[in-house]
């Protein structure tokens, strides 16, 4: 799940720390820096509950309502297909899920206000109202239905992010990456393979692992040729006047650039540019993008740049 794009933006954050806390302790730093990945993952995790926990609610709503002195008839004889859910049903047996929820005792009951507020927000959609009306009972038209929920009501919610972020400071930059990895596993769920359907995994594969740790050291370890390079480019400007994020955003660029022969060069620089708009002032984008071209096509002339 963690992909190169996470990662990156994951070693700017920690780099910028390490220099700004005056720790210096690049053991610490680099097991902060997995810990912070991993909390990724935590998140991944969490965001698929939320959906059992909206089903929940529906579930104890109707239970309320059929506990009522007096109920009414749509009240004893609901709609249940929203809490029937084929894609909701084979989340919630989820072995890896399962495993996930027994270890990090994680729930969302704390959080029942939230739950309230967004199953209500849901249930007065037409995505709803539409899916309760159909004859369509498929699988395929239930994973759809919660698809098209947590791109339209989950992936951007003010909310929600409040109440991430109160549970997590490691949550405040993941969760747009995250959202895409959720709707991912959504899209990928088979009903065949019920309860031992796959997650994504933390991360893809030792690569990746390794290009982090790799990326992490070779940025600190070799910062003084990276910023020599960055000054040597940008003469007309004294390396103290440039945004602190740009020079950190350029030297783990740079790492990377150098360190990692079979990434292309066009790839790292659109990485980076992105991130910096991300991160940075609103000329960052554009001063990266020079001052790296820069120094790529300095370095390819001295002979110290082989690749595309």
């Amino acid at each position: 799940m963690i992909n190169r794009v996470l990662i990156r933006l994951k070693i700017i954050q920690i780099v910028y720390a390490y220099y700004q806390n005056g720790s210096k302790n690049l053991d610490s730093a680099e097991k902060e820096l997995f810990f912070s990945l991993s909390k990724a993952y935590d998140l991944y995790n969490y965001l698929l509950m939320l959906m059992i926990a909206l089903t929940e609610y529906a579930q104890k709503r109707i239970d309320a309502a059929k506990a009522k002195l007096a109920p009414t008839a749509e009240e004893l004889y609901p709609n249940t297909k929203f809490v029937d859910n084929k894609f909701i049903a084979q989340l919630e047996v989820n072995k890896q899920l399962a495993e996930f929820i027994a270890n990090q005792k994680r729930t969302w009951v704390n959080d029942q206000d939230f739950v309230k507020e967004l199953y209500e927000k849901i249930v007065g959609t037409d995505i709803y109202k539409d899916y309760m009306a159909s004859d369509d009972n498929s699988y395929e038209a239930d994973r759809e239905l919660w698809r098209k929920i947590y791109k339209t009501y989950i992936f951007n919610n003010d909310s929600l992010d409040q109440v991430l972020e109160d549970q997590s400071l490691y949550w405040n930059d993941d969760k747009e990456i995250v959202d895409t990895f959720v709707l991912k596993t959504i899209k990928r769920f088979d009903e065949k393979k019920g309860a031992n359907q796959e997650l994504l995994p933390e991360f893809k594969d030792d690569e990746d692992q390794e290009f982090a740790r790799r990326l992490f050291r070779r940025t600190i370890l070799n910062s003084d040729y990276y910023r020599h390079l960055v000054s040597e480019n940008t003469k007309n400007w004294d390396l103290d006047r440039i945004a602190f994020m740009d020079v950190i955003i350029m030297q783990t660029a740079l790492a990377e650039i150098l360190s990692f022969p079979n990434i292309p060069v066009s790839v790292s620089l659109n990485e980076y540019v992105e991130i910096a708009k991300l991160y940075s002032t609103s000329k960052s984008g554009s001063f990266i993008n020079g001052t790296l071209d820069g120094i790529v096509n300095q370095l390819k002339k001295e002979g110290k740049l082989t690749k595309n």
